[in-house]
Formats: C-alpha cells, sequence, structure tokens
C-alpha cells in the first residue's frame, strides 16, 4: 500500500518574486504537485524542480477557477494518493488566505502537514510604498483588517468603534467596500481628514500608489478606476510617503524591458535590472545547441599539447568546451602548458569557476580588443585553438594569422531559434508596456526581428539597447535605431547605460529619422 504524502501549505509573498522564504523553496523542490493561486507570481514555480504538475487555484476577486471544496478534496486526494503537495498562497497563508481552513481539512483527514509562513502583503505592500505601518511620532498600533467579509454573516463583524481608535489601519480586499468602510469608520470618530492610501499590484513594477483623505479616498478611486486587488492603509503614517518613497522612485520603476537572451543565461541580467526597477520581459530568442558534427572539437582535444593557445570567445564556448572534453575522458591536466585568453570578464569568469587561471583579458571586450591584447605577444609558429560559435566573425583567426600564429578555428555548439512567438510580447506592445529591447549579439537582433516577423515596426518610443559595437552593428544593419551603447561592453555595463538613459528626461534618441 502506497504511503500517503503530506501537504505544505506555503506562504509565496506579496508579489515580489524575492521575497519568497528560503523554506517556501525547499518545500517547492520537493513537490510533486502544486496547486496555486492566481496572485502567485508565476516566477516561484520556476523554484519547483522535480517539474511536478501545476494546478492553477485562480481565486481572484471573488472568482475561483476551482471553488474551494474542490481544493480541499485536490489536496486529501493527491496526498493520500502519496504525493507531496506544496498549496501555495499568495501573500502568508494564516493571514486572509484560508490557510486554516484548508489546514482543519487536512487534520481531519489524517493527513500530515507543514505550514510556511509567507511575507504578508499587509506588511509587504505598505512597505513597498513608502508608508511604516507604525512610527513612534506617529502611532503604536496597527490593525489589519478582511475588507471583505464572509457574504454569508447577517451583520458584520467588524467592531467599528474600536477600529477607528486605532492608529494605523490596514484593510486588504476592501476596494469594492470602500465607502462603506470610510463612512463607518468616520461615523465612529476618525476624522474626515485621516490621510489614507491605495495601493495596488504592491511590490511589483507595476505598483500603483493612490493618495487621499479617509473623506475624498473613495471618490478619486472611482475617478481613477481603481479596481482590485488593492490595500488601503488608513493613519497619519501614510503622509510618510513623500519622503519615504524608495521604491517607485528606482531609475528603470515600471519600465518594461526586453531580455532576448537565452533564458538560462538570463539571470544576472534580470537580476540587475529587477534591482533598477525594471519589469523584466523575458523573451528568449535564440537557444543554445551542440554542433552538428563534434568531429572538428574532437579532433582538437586529442591534439591539445600542440597549442600554446587557448582563445574562448564565450561563456557558451567555455561551457561546451570543457563538457565535450569531459565527455571524452580528459580533464584539466590536458592543458598544462596552455596560455587561456577570453574575450571578456564573463567568460573569464566561466573559466576561472572551473579553477584555471586566465592568463590574458583585453581592455576591449570585442574581438578587436582581443587581437590588439597579443601585440606584444610573440606567436611566430604558435599555434592558437578558438573554440566559437557555428556562426561568427573571423576577426581573430585573421587577425592572429597576420600576427604568425596557426589558428585552427573549430565549432563548440550553434545558436539556434527559440520557440518564442510573437504573440508573447503582442499585450505588452498593446497596452505600451515595453520601454526598451536588448539585444547581447548579433544572433539576438537577427532571430528576434525573425520571430516577429516582417509586419514588425518598432513601436514609437520604444528603445533599442545594444551591448557592445559589433552588436548595434547589427541591429542598424536590420534596420532598428540604437538608443542606448554602453562604453563597458558587459551586463552591468548595458544595464547602467539604460539606468542613466533613462534617468535623463526628455532625451532624444540620436540615430532615429
Amino acid at each position: 500500500m502506497k504511503e500517503t504524502g503530506k501537504v505544505y501549505i506555503i506562504g509565496a509573498g506579496p508579489g515580489d518574486p524575492g521575497l519568497i522564504t528560503l523554506r517556501a523553496i525547499q518545500c517547492l523542490r520537493e513537490a510533486d504537485v502544486v496547486i496555486y493561486d492566481q496572485l502567485v507570481n508565476p516566477e516561484i514555480l520556476c523554484h519547483a524542480e522535480k517539474k511536478p504538475r501545476l494546478i492553477d487555484a485562480g481565486k481572484r476577486g471573488g472568482h475561483h477557477t476551482l471553488p474551494q471544496a474542490e481544493i480541499n478534496r485536490l489536496l486529501v486526494a493527491e496526498a493520500e494518493a502519496g504525493a507531496v503537495v506544496a498549496r501555495l498562497k499568495g501573500g502568508d497563508p494564516f493571514i486572509f488566505g484560508r490557510g486554516g481552513e484548508e489546514a482543519e481539512i487536512l487534520r481531519e483527514a489524517g493527513i500530515s502537514f507543514e505550514v510556511v509562513p509567507g511575507i504578508s502583503s499587509a506588511v509587504a505592500v505598505p512597505a513597498y510604498a513608502g508608508i511604516p505601518l507604525t512610527h513612534r511620532e506617529h502611532t503604536t498600533s496597527v490593525a489589519f483588517v478582511t475588507g471583505h467579509e464572509d457574504p454569508t454573516k447577517e451583520k458584520s463583524g467588524l467592531d467599528w468603534p474600536t477600529l477607528a481608535g486605532i492608529g494605523t489601519l490596514v484593510f486588504l480586499m476592501g476596494v469594492k467596500n470602500l465607502a462603506e468602510i470610510a463612512a463607518n469608520l468616520i461615523r465612529c470618530g476618525k476624522s474626515p481628514d485621516t490621510p489614507a492610501a491605495l495601493i495596488r499590484r504592491g511590490t511589483t513594477p507595476d505598483q500603483e500608489v493612490l493618495t487621499g483623505t479617509l473623506a475624498d479616498i473613495a471618490q478619486r478611486a472611482r475617478e481613477r478606476r481603481f479596481a482590485p486587488p488593492a490595500i488601503l492603509v488608513v493613519g497619519t503614517v501614510v503622509a510618510l510617503r513623500e519622503t519615504l518613497d524608495w521604491y517607485e522612485t528606482k531609475p528603470l520603476f515600471g519600465r518594461g524591458i526586453v531580455v532576448t537572451r537565452p533564458e538560462a543565461q538570463a539571470g544576472e541580467m534580470a537580476e540587475r535590472l529587477g534591482a533598477a526597477g525594471a519589469r523584466v520581459i523575458h523573451f528568449p530568442v535564440i537557444r543554445v545547441a551542440e554542433p552538428e558534427s563534434w568531429a572538428a572539437l574532437d579532433a582538437a582535444c586529442e591534439r591539445l599539447e600542440a597549442y600554446r593557445w587557448l582563445i574562448f570567445t564565450s561563456a557558451n564556448g567555455v561551457a561546451f568546451f570543457f563538457r565535450r572534453l569531459r565527455e571524452r575522458g580528459g580533464d584539466l591536466r590536458d592543458l598544462k602548458g596552455i596560455r587561456i585568453a577570453t574575450i571578456g570578464p564573463a567568460t573569464a569568469a566561466a573559466v576561472e569557476a572551473r579553477g584555471i587561471r586566465v592568463d590574458l583579458v583585453p581592455e576591449a571586450f570585442i574581438s578587436e580588443g582581443v587581437v590588439r591584447a597579443f601585440a606584444d605577444v610573440d606567436l611566430q609558429g604558435c599555434r592558437v585553438l578558438l573554440p566559437r560559435a557555428a556562426e561568427a566573425r573571423d576577426v581573430i583567426p585573421e587577425g592572429l594569422t597576420q600576427m604568425g600564429a596557426t589558428v585552427d578555428v573549430v565549432t563548440a555548439y550553434r545558436t539556434v531559434r527559440s520557440d518564442a512567438e510573437a504573440s508573447t510580447l503582442a499585450p505588452f506592445f498593446a497596452a505600451g508596456k515595453i520601454a526598451a529591447l536588448t539585444f547581447t549579439s548579433p544572433s539576438t537582433v537577427t532571430h528576434f526581428l525573425g520571430i516577429m516577423g516582417p509586419q514588425f515596426h518598432l513601436p514609437s518610443g520604444v528603445k533599442v539597447a545594444c551591448i557592445g559595437p559589433v552588436t548595434a552593428a547589427a541591429a542598424r544593419k536590420a534596420g532598428l535605431p540604437v538608443d542606448i551603447l554602453q562604453e563597458r561592453y558587459t551586463i552591468p555595463g548595458l544595464v547602467e547605460a539604460m539606468t542613466a538613459y533613462f534617468g535623463q528626461a526628455g532625451r532624444e534618441p540620436s540615430d532615429r529619422p
């Protein structure tokens, strides 16, 4: 008989995927099944390493993909079948998340469960809006209140006179009842002039804050068409937002940046963009694949002792070269006596991560820079190995050959078009939520335009950012303007350039007609 499984009732946090806890990630890695609510950031699901079955419970604003009774049934049935179930809920599962109800059902069924607390939106969202819920000069009391009570109740269970006397009030799910909430608080003694704030999509690049007073916040919300889900904060601490707003003042806040790199290599760029407040839109247009034949690389591995220099022009080249060397039974000892050069610091880091020292990194992180870096190196009679992509410029082999070297260029990998579809970006373009496209190699330019199709025209206002002059030249040749081109040809340099560019209000791109 199969053993009964277990259920983790997990708080996924308020929206920012960086706010999930380490324990939550550990539990997701164990999961065979994940049952998640609609407010859970999809990026969090990437922590589920076992590729579990994903079940969308879809609870938002009273509209449920699955009724609560069906969710309860699923939790019990999956666990009884032996699965480890991750019940992923927005915020904290025990703060207006019905986690307690689900735990009761599991206990009644004899199912083992664990509750993993999450960062509640009640705390995190005001913090991201620059509103401290307590402050010695304003209040030392705070209450968390549901703005949407059980509709089957005959009358409100809220003690309005008591709530009116509390310094800071945080109402969750209260937009639909906003006018009634304000009226009840004023009726029970809360000053109509008490500052109030509505915050929706909190802790995300789409965060929006509407401020006012208890007397006019409902009217302002109607005029702005401020739709749920949102949090209402009432109290004098709301006035501190003018001084303490930190999130929405980030240089790239709310700007959609399309990252076209392969998803496996987009981590650093996405992290840096996110730290600057950007809405990162992953749209990998290429994927890295094995060469059509390993023959040339295998032959080079057979005669490694003949080479004096080994040059890598990308981290992909490093990964595929060492992978193939290992598959053939080789190891680092086969590189004895060979000096190593890389095109830039990121590639050098990929080499050094394998315990190998890099001998040469050029000042300019492009092929021309590599050639210039060898100007003082005696290459007469030297044999050089250059494992690289199937299609690449011949600047390095031609330049080193003129210096007297014999350069063996071998294919270590290919970049091919991904399965991305233009329809993925269409709603972002239509909503005006894309501020910039980023390209990190000529192949990303080529395949992006191939995926978008001949009918694609760059919308007005969308900027193009390129890493290095070679990529910029490819973009211009393809008919795209280049608005952002950094001095340092690295991912950090590109993000810094975008931050500087968007920080200059009203700047016009230099090479647009």
